[in-house]
């Protein structure tokens, strides 16, 4: 089996599970992960591996979803403060971000979370995909903008798609 079939596996066969318990619990789902677990584990020819690769990668999405959503909250109640107080403290800038990553699933996916994130949206990938042009509403230092993008944002997609 290919290791995305693994990963695929491991993230439907628990809501088949709970289907076919009836109890869509927390509880129920982390049986499911186990028992899918062990039957891909005893389905696959490098078991051990597989199964624990796969397990690894749905931590990191998991954790990486969390992360996403903390962000997300924070830059909305930002955004709704700055709305609801009399003062504005928008200091709105286009910033050129270097990107270490290459492939375009990373791209795609480091654009759309910035783009999702309110106060800040993707405005275009250079031609040769190194650098994302970003429009930020909150930049009191550019560096800084560059540095939270690069060790918040890409380090994590990065990581979550090896």
């Amino acid at each position: 089996m290919k290791r995305i079939s693994i990963f695929l596996g491991n993230i439907f066969l628990p809501f088949i599970w709970m289907a076919l318990t009836g109890q869509f619990t927390a509880g129920n789902f982390f049986i499911g992960v186990l028992l899918s677990s062990f039957a891909l584990w005893v389905a696959a020819p490098q078991r051990e591996i597989l199964v624990l690769n796969s397990l690894v990668r749905l931590w990191r999405w998991l954790l990486f979803f969390l992360f996403f959503l903390w962000e997300l909250t924070l830059a909305s109640l930002r955004v709704v403060h700055d709305i609801l107080t009399p003062r504005h403290r928008m200091r709105p800038a286009i910033i050129a971000v270097p990107l270490e990553i290459r492939k375009d699933i990373e791209i795609t996916l480091l654009a759309n979370l910035l783009t999702m994130t309110p106060g800040t949206l993707s405005l275009e990938v250079s031609p040769g995909s190194d650098v994302l042009y970003v429009h930020a509403m909150y930049v009191d230092d550019i560096e800084e903008f560059r540095r939270m993008v690069k060790e918040k944002y890409e380090k994590r997609v990065q990581r979550v798609l090896e």
